[in-house]
C-alpha cells in the first residue's frame, strides 16, 4: 500500500511542533509515530520519528490535540516562549494560545523571497531591526514578542537566562506613565532612557511580575502617524508564580533611529495595570484593549 505525505504544516509550524516533541519522552515520540503513520512506518531512532510525524501530520492542531501531546508539554512550551498561562489552564485553552503564537509567526515570509519581504525582527540586540517598507500589524506582533519575551526574561523565578535588557531600547528621552490602580490609584513618571528602563525592569526582576500580552486581533492594535511614529497598543495578563493577579494595557511609542542602523526604539511608554479586586468578575483569559482608535489617534498626533 502506498503511503503519501499529508503534512499541510507551515516551516514554522514545523520548527516548533519540532521544539514539543523535545521535551517528550522517546517511548512517547515512538508511539506517536506509529499514530499518526498508522504504523504503516516503522522507525527506530527518535529523530526518524520526529521527521516522520512532522511530514505526516495534516495541521498544526491535530498534532496539538494528539493524547501523547500532554498538557504539561504544552504548558512548559508555552512558558519557554515567554507566554505564560494560568497554572489550571485546560488543554483546549493551551492549544487556542499556541495555535495564536504561532499564526502570528507565520505571517514573516522566507528570507528567500525578497519580492514580498516583511518587516523581520531578529534576536538579542538587534531584535528591533526592521526592512525599509512594512506592515504596521506585523512589526507590532513581532515587537510585542520580543519586548515581552525580553522583559520576562529578567524574573529570577522563571530560571532562565536573562536577555539584553537596557536603556539602549529607549530614545534618550524616553518616557514612562505607569498608572497603577490596586486597591488605590496611583499616578507616576519617569523619564529618560535610563529610568525608563530601571522601573519596567523593577516589574519583573524586583516584583516578579510576568506580563503576557494578548496578540489577538482584540487584544493589539498598530497604528501609524505620517511623521514616523509607530503605536503599539497591547494588552495582556499580569502573573506571579502561579496566580493571576490582574490585566494591563500598554501603549508603546515607537520611532525608527537612523545613525543606529534603521532600528526602532522606544519613545514612550504608557502602562496601566489593574488588579484583579478592581475588575468586578471579569474574564482575564484572554484581555481586550479599552482603548478605541481615535483615542489612539491622539497620541500619534
Amino acid at each position: 500500500m502506498a503511503v503519501w505525505k499529508m503534512s499541510g504544516l507551515s516551516d514554522t509550524e514545523r520548527a516548533e511542533c519540532a521544539k514539543i516533541l523535545k521535551l517528550m519522552s522517546k517511548g512517547d515520540v515512538l508511539s506517536l509515530s506509529d499514530t499518526v503513520t498508522n504504523k504503516l512506518i516503522v522507525v527506530e531512532h527518535v529523530k526518524e520519528a520526529v521527521e516522520t510525524i512532522l511530514s505526516f501530520t495534516k495541521n498544526a492542531e491535530e498534532f496539538l490535540r494528539r493524547k501523547k501531546v500532554y498538557r504539561e508539554l504544552i504548558f512548559k512550551y508555552l512558558a519557554k516562549e515567554g507566554v505564560v498561562m494560568p497554572p489550571n489552564s485546560e488543554k483546549h485553552q493551551l492549544v487556542k494560545r499556541t495555535l495564536e503564537l504561532w499564526s502570528s509567526r507565520k505571517v514573516v515570509p522566507a528570507e528567500t523571497d525578497k519580492t514580498r519581504q516583511r518587516p523581520s525582527t531578529e534576536t538579542a540586540s538587534d531584535s528591533t531591526k526592521v526592512e525599509a517598507g512594512f506592515d504596521p500589524l506585523v512589526l507590532g506582533q513581532q515587537f510585542c514578542q520580543w519586548f515581552f519575551q525580553l522583559l520576562n526574561s529578567q524574573n529570577p523565578s522563571l530560571g532562565q537566562q536573562p536577555q539584553d535588557w537596557g536603556p539602549q531600547h529607549f530614545w534618550q528621552d524616553a518616557k514612562l506613565r505607569l498608572l497603577s490602580r490596586t486597591g488605590s490609584e496611583q499616578m507616576d513618571e519617569f523619564l529618560g532612557a535610563e529610568l525608563v528602563n530601571l522601573r519596567l525592569l523593577a516589574l519583573t526582576r524586583d516584583e516578579r511580575l510576568v506580563l503576557s500580552p494578548n496578540l489577538d486581533t482584540q487584544g493589539l492594535k498598530v497604528l501609524t502617524s505620517p511623521h514616523g511614529l509607530v503605536l503599539v497598543a497591547v494588552a495582556g495578563t499580569i502573573h506571579r508564580d502561579e496566580a493571576c493577579l490582574g490585566v494591563f494595557e500598554q501603549i508603546f511609542g515607537l520611532i525608527r533611529s537612523p545613525l543606529e542602523n534603521n532600528s526602532w526604539k522606544i519613545k514612550f511608554v504608557n502602562l496601566k495595570i489593574r488588579g484583579q479586586d478592581t475588575l468586578g468578575g471579569t474574564e482575564v483569559a484572554a484581555p481586550s484593549l479599552s482603548y478605541n482608535s481615535t483615542e489612539l489617534q491622539l497620541l500619534c498626533s
